[in-house]
């Protein structure tokens, strides 16, 4: 099978597409032929070394096809069943094939497509945890969410609204602007050209945001804890301008008894039973149509250098795909 594989961290141009052998699932494993592959932002921080792996490596974790084989033991999938993967413990998605544990993988709906899940399953859920479970978004409480028009981003931002809530979203570009308000967004400010603390506190009237969403990391987290409202949540999920700088204690104090977390989706899927809820909340967001998933852009797998770069460079709308 062909395979995207690197055997250092680096840039874009490590990724190697090269021809490997297809792997055969284990006891309690399925065989997954992928019609469509995802692409998410913490690739690209394995691939950068942000993220630690073992190296030589393959890279990804969201997939979607049709269960090839099993392994012994199996009872949960059987050949020909339509699945998705996300957040595997083993990368290797950006692939023909690639095997993953029965328990990890879910069952496609009817009225799923393979491309609406390979581009929506490890976003969505993300989403899900973020605003049902990590903290209980209530309706008409106000929300500050960055990188609105991005692929977890526009799903945020349309659950968000479904549950109520007020939406203040952050995009770096009018292009993104015009998106994010045609998904519902309440207000948009551009992050390059705004000073977002400020318009944040002037939208609330001076009382800042309970809760903000923030998958920028470096470029946005000043405005980001400025924007808070006192004893506000930042959620900090992401890095894609960089880590952001340690956190001390006393700016949560000086900020208004703040709190700060910075979760993993794995925390809240330890269980297959988390997994499946979490998987068929958001397939009822999807099928009910209060959440559209954009698939902006598509490449062949051979080119997930081009898909690394225009994620990096901040030049996609919604989610990104490779196909196979």
């Amino acid at each position: 099978m062909r395979a995207i594989r690197l055997e250092t961290t680096g840039g874009p141009e490590v990724l190697q597409y090269v021809e490997v052998e297809t792997p055969s699932p284990g006891p309690k494993q399925v065989l997954i032929r992928h019609e469509a592959i995802g692409v998410n932002f913490i690739e690209t921080y394995q691939r950068s070394g942000l993220y630690p792996m073992k190296l030589p490596s393959g890279l990804g974790g969201e997939a979607a096809g049709v269960v090839e084989a099993v392994g012994e033991e199996v009872t949960r999938f059987k050949v020909g069943d339509r699945v998705a993967t996300a957040g595997s413990s083993s990368p290797g998605a950006y692939a023909e094939y690639s095997v993953a544990l029965a328990d990890r993988a879910v069952a496609l709906p009817d009225d799923i497509d393979v491309r609406t899940a390979a581009a929506a399953l490890l976003k969505g859920m993300t989403v899900e945890f973020l605003l049902r479970r990590l903290h209980r978004v209530e309706a008409g409480e106000t929300l500050l969410v960055h990188a609105a028009a991005g692929g977890v981003g526009q799903i945020m931002t349309q659950w968000a609204k479904a549950l109520g809530a007020v939406v203040i979203a952050t995009v770096g570009s009018e292009k993104k602007a015009a998106r994010v308000r045609e998904l519902g967004a309440d207000h948009v400010i551009l992050y390059r050209a705004q000073d977002v603390a400020a318009e944040v506190r002037r939208i609330t009237g001076g009382k800042g945001v309970p809760v903000a969403y923030d998958s920028v990391g470096k470029d946005t987290f000043e405005g980001t804890l400025k924007s808070l409202a006192r004893r506000g949540l930042f959620v900090s999920f992401g890095n894609a301008s960089g880590p952001p700088p340690p956190v001390e204690a006393r700016q949560l104090m000086l900020g208004g008894s703040l709190f700060f977390t910075r979760p993993t989706m794995g925390d809240y899927q330890t269980t297959t039973a988390e997994l499946d809820a979490s998987a068929a909340a958001l397939f009822e967001m999807i099928g009910s149509g209060k959440v559209e998933v954009e698939i902006g852009q598509t490449y062949p797998l051979a080119d997930a250098r081009k898909a690394h770069e225009a994620l990096e460079s901040r030049a996609t709308i919604g989610a990104s795909l490779l196909i196979p």
